[in-house]
């Protein structure tokens, strides 16, 4: 079919269009797919790397049952190593920091601790990492530290920990006016069925009479 005038000029606009722009077209579309590509390839590694760090999390928690600490330590060391990008990763690492700092190896349980809190994308569990370092200070006396970690802003479900753990750290140094107020205050903060209060009252009776101001 012949073309008339028209669709002649038409069609020698298109093709002088695209010698000028069809590189920068084929560039800029092939730049695209592989964007479009890459986000799901990431996509689907995250879902696949999630899916085998739980696996391994579900072995670890089993594992918790049993008296082989070396393999509970192997599996936790794992998931941190291989998934610490994942939630597992963080929950493992404040498990088997509970389970050096009970066989006495605070060095670990600290270093454990650390990583969540530096290095884990989950505030909520980095808060537990630092109420629990606080705890590991004050048994190596570290007073100050442990100060340092215990002052910052916290979330409302943990505020009467944070207090009853800075009255301890506050009695540890001799400042049992201080300490009062501190646990005071996580006794004002907790609800009234919550299952610290009467431990926290039982120090809070258990402090020498207030200084004479």
């Amino acid at each position: 079919m012949a073309y008339d005038l028209e669709e002649q000029e038409q069609l020698a606009t298109i093709k002088a269009w695209w010698e000028r722009w069809g590189n920068l077209v084929l560039t800029a579309v092939t730049v695209v797919l592989l964007a479009i590509a890459a986000f799901n390839g990431w996509r689907w590694y995250e879902r696949h790397e999630a899916a085998n760090a739980g696996a391994l999390y579900d072995e670890f928690v089993a594992s918790l049952a049993g008296t082989d600490i070396a393999r509970k330590k192997e599996l936790a060391g794992t998931l941190i190593e291989r998934y610490g990008r994942t939630v597992y990763a963080p929950m493992a690492a404040l498990e088997v920091a509970k389970i050096n700092f009970e066989a006495g190896d605070l060095g670990a349980a600290r270093a454990q601790l650390r990583w969540v809190i530096d290095k884990s994308d989950h505030p909520e569990l980095a808060h537990i990492a630092r109420l629990r370092l606080a705890g590991v200070l004050l048994d190596e006396k570290a007073y100050d530290e442990a100060m340092k970690l215990l002052t910052e802003s916290v979330p409302a479900s943990l505020a009467t920990s944070f207090a009853d753990r800075r009255g301890d750290v506050l009695m540890a140094m001799g400042r049992a006016d201080e300490a009062r107020a501190a646990y005071q205050e996580a006794l004002d903060k907790a609800e009234t069925q919550h299952p610290m209060r009467p431990i926290i009252q039982l120090k809070l009776d258990a402090l020498p009479p207030a200084a004479a101001s």
